[in-house]
C-alpha cells in the first residue's frame, strides 16, 4: 500500500474527514506538495480496495475496518509479510505489504473478529506435515492469523517472534520443566525451539493459525517441474540427496 493511503487511512481511525477539502486532508497528513489531485487519487484507489466507502452525494466517507463492506462480499486482509517455518525471518507488524482479497464464506465464525485477522506469507518446508482443519502449511501458502491477548491452547499452531523475527510453530507447555516448547512437523529433523518460563519476557505470541490458503496446484506443478529441471542438471544422486533437494 502506498504510504499516502496508509497516512490517510491512520487520520481516519482518529478523525471524520468527510467535511475536508482535499488541501485539508494533505496538510493533515503532511503531504502539501503537489496537487490536491493526488489526495483524491489515493482515496479513490482506497475505496477501490474496500478500505474506504464514498458518498459523493452525502458528501461522506466512510472507513471500512480491516477492508469489510457491508455491500460487498469480499474481504482485504492485510499481508504484514512472511514467515519461516524454519528459521525465523523479519515480521513487522503493522507494516502492509499488500492484501489477501477472500469472500466473507470462507473466513465464517471468524469475520466477528475480522480487525484482528492479518495474513502472511509461509515460506519453507518444516511445516508440511501440520494439520490446520485437514490442511498442511507449504512454501508459498498464505496463512491467516488471528491475534489474541489469550492464552493459546496446547498444540495450536502460532506465529512466534523471537528477538523482533517470526516463525510459525506448534506450541507446546512444559509444566514439568517450566519451559514453552514450539515445534516443527515435517518430514526434515529440525531441533524444537525451548523456551523458559523465566525467559518469556523475549518471547512473543502474535497470534494463532486459524486458516491456509493453499495456493493453486497447478502453480505447485509448475514449481515442482522446474525442480525436476534442476536436479536434472545436478546429476546423479542417492535416494536420500534427491528427497533432500525436493524438500527445500
Amino acid at each position: 500500500m502506498h504510504n499516502i493511503q496508509e497516512k490517510i487511512l491512520k487520520l481516519m481511525d482518529t478523525q471524520d474527514i468527510s467535511g475536508f477539502s482535499l488541501r485539508k486532508i494533505a496538510e493533515k497528513i503532511d503531504e502539501t506538495q503537489g496537487s490536491p489531485q493526488k489526495i483524491k487519487h489515493h482515496l479513490d484507489q482506497l475505496a477501490k480496495k474496500g478500505f474506504i466507502k464514498i458518498d459523493q452525494t452525502n458528501n461522506h466517507i466512510e472507513r471500512i475496518i480491516s477492508g469489510l463492506n457491508a455491500d460487498s462480499n469480499f474481504i482485504s486482509l492485510p499481508i504484514l509479510g512472511s514467515a519461516n517455518c524454519g528459521q525465523a525471518l523479519t515480521f513487522a507488524d503493522n507494516h502492509v505489504e499488500g492484501y489477501l482479497k477472500v469472500t466473507k464464506t470462507i473466513l465464517g465464525d471468524l469475520i466477528n473478529n475480522i480487525k484482528n485477522l492479518f495474513v502472511l506469507k509461509a515460506v519453507g518446508s518444516s511445516m508440511t506435515r501440520a494439520n490446520v482443519f485437514e490442511n498442511n502449511i507449504e512454501d508459498g501458502d498464505y496463512v491467516i492469523v488471528e491475534k489474541t491477548n489469550k492464552q493459546v491452547n496446547d498444540g495450536e499452531y502460532v506465529v512466534s517472534v523471537i528477538d523482533g523475527v517470526a516463525n510459525i510453530k506448534k506450541i507446546f507447555f512444559d509444566n514439568k520443566n517450566q519451559q514453552v516448547v514450539l515445534v516443527s512437523e515435517s518430514n526434515q529433523d529440525i531441533s524444537p525451539i525451548y523456551i523458559h518460563k523465566e525467559d518469556l519476557d523475549s518471547y512473543m505470541i502474535a497470534g494463532k493459525v486459524v486458516r491456509v490458503m493453499k495456493k493453486p496446484d497447478d502453480l505447485s506443478d509448475f514449481m515442482n517441474a522446474g525442480a525436476i529441471d534442476i536436479l536434472k542438471d545436478l546429476g546423479p544422486m542417492s535416494d536420500e540427496e534427491h528427497d533432500y533437494y525436493m524438500n527445500l
